[in-house]
């Protein structure tokens, strides 16, 4: 049984999370562990882009999307669960992995896909975890 157990989340798409969620609290319940949430900043992408935006812009919108996991773990996660969130920034499926192996957890509880993305098998993300993962990875489909 998982020992630790990573749930990643995009905040912002409650389909992305809710039912990998159950899945996660469930496994957490059943056989006790804790419960590793991350949340992915994404990089501007070109520097060209990140020049439109002011100098301290990624440390504030860090900060917030940190306030923002938060609260969603007190929203979200029973208290008798052990949580530690943690504010990722870069690639979604890199930070999941490199997450994964940092926390040394023993199982990702993910979803497939995005919504406008229901024409996928697997959505991209997921996809890719799944192939370089080193721990056993849960996909919960939406």
């Amino acid at each position: 049984m998982p020992d630790k157990i990573l749930l990643p989340v995009d905040l912002s798409e409650e389909t992305s999370w809710a039912k990998p969620l159950k899945v996660a609290v469930e496994q957490i319940e059943a056989h006790g562990g804790e419960l590793h949430v991350i949340t992915v900043m994404p990089r501007y992408g070109m520097s060209m882009v990140g020049s439109y935006f002011p100098q301290d812009f990624e440390q504030k919108a860090l900060h917030d999307l940190g306030e923002a996991l938060s609260n969603w773990v007190a929203d979200n996660i029973p208290d008798k669960i052990e949580v530690h969130p943690h504010v990722m920034h870069g690639s979604v499926y890199d930070e999941i992995l490199r997450a994964a192996d940092r926390l040394e957890v023993d199982l990702i509880v993910m979803g497939a896909h995005r919504p406008e993305l229901r024409d996928y098998l697997l959505g991209p993300n997921a996809a890719r975890v799944v192939r370089h993962a080193n721990q056993s990875v849960y996909v919960v489909r939406g």
